[in-house]
């Protein structure tokens, strides 16, 4: 699949973002958020509606508990648009039915675009330009689509959930090495070049990508995607968690609900705790507010290059930026930002 991309000069909203597309675009379009995880089934009701009642545009709505985080939209019971509202309060909220990102256009919404205004916070909003065909009386239809049919991706641990779905779906095939003594249990993609170790138990659905070597006696338990040439140790035990390429991760150690970014290194019995003691919900921080998470088991979030020495401990919910560094023994009870090493104190 060949695929082009081109880059929009300034962030200045969705609007803007789908206007830098127009010189490449000559016919009826799908247009989907870039944050967003859907199942083709979703594709083909909005295609669908789209292609059989030749609206202006048409779009996917998905019911949320949480309108308030949302653009919500109101339709009427020809499934036509009448009114989009972003993130209203929860008692004002029109519908439940939220704006699931996931759009068909004629080229007419190019000249909405070039119509509107900025929004309080500056940016060409898409959301205007539907709302100005509405109100010139265009046909703009939506569908309903099943909420696990669709997952925003918009916080940290949404990844994880991701990681969850897509596992789930796909179709598994174990064609790499696996040597006698492996243990390998339900749906399990092992490519071909992979190797898994004797002693390995590895529990489906996971998948063990191009070139990387796991084991031995390792346990990979289920909702695990490792990317390419990753090296996991002796005795290392990683759980509902996506390890990026290239990154290894030494013996005696433990990964639990976290995501590891590219070429990291964990040191030997690193440990990314994933619990509270209290038994309470994982919080993070995210742009300087600390923000429930909603769930019970949460590690941590290592972005590209990270490294740890032996014995290093994340708490639940903490990040570490890109080329962090943890000293050995030293416990990270909060975030530590990019470039920066965290060691210890002299005694």
């Amino acid at each position: 699949m060949r695929l082009e991309y081109i880059e929009q000069p300034s962030i200045v909203g969705t609007g803007n973002a789908a206007s830098v597309a127009e010189p490449y675009v000559d016919k009826d379009f799908l247009l989907v958020y870039g944050d967003l995880l859907f199942s083709s089934e979703a594709v083909e009701r909005v295609q669908s509606l789209f292609v059989n009642e030749k609206p202006v545009a048409a779009m996917a709505l998905v019911p949320v508990d949480n309108p308030e985080s949302y653009g919500i939209i109101q339709v009427n019971k020809n499934h036509r648009v009448v009114g989009v509202t972003e993130k209203p309060s929860r008692e004002k909220a029109p519908s439940n039915l939220a704006n699931a990102g996931l759009y068909a256009f004629s080229s007419e919404i190019f000249d909405a675009i070039r119509k509107i205004k900025p929004s309080a916070r500056g940016e060409l909003e898409l959301t205007d330009a539907l709302s100005l065909l509405i109100q010139r009386k265009a046909a703009v239809l939506a569908s309903e689509i099943s909420k696990s049919d669709w997952i925003d991706i918009g916080r940290p641990w949404d990844l994880l959930e991701a990681n969850s779905w897509a596992l789930k779906r796909m179709i598994h095939k174990a064609v790499g090495e696996i040597e006698e003594g492996a243990h390998v249990l339900g749906p399990v993609t092992i490519a071909e070049t992979a190797r898994i170790r004797s002693g390995a138990y590895i529990e489906g659905p996971s998948l063990i990508d191009e070139g990387s070597d796991i084991g031995p006696n390792c346990y990979i338990r289920p909702c695990t995607s490792i990317g390419k040439k990753v090296r996991i140790g002796n005795a290392v035990e990683v759980k509902n968690s996506i390890v990026m390429d290239g990154t290894h991760i030494g013996h005696l150690s433990y990964v639990g609900d976290s995501i590891l970014g590219e070429r990291c290194n964990l040191g030997a019995g690193t440990i990314t705790a994933n619990y509270r003691l209290d038994s309470g919900t994982v919080k993070m921080m995210i742009k300087d507010t600390l923000v429930d998470s909603g769930r019970r088991k949460l590690g941590a979030i290592l972005g590209d290059e990270v490294k740890t020495g032996i014995n290093a401990l994340t708490m639940p919910g903490v990040k570490i930026g890109v080329k962090g560094r943890i000293g050995p023994n030293y416990i990270a009870f909060r975030d530590i930002e990019a470039n920066t090493t965290a060691l210890l104190s002299k005694p």
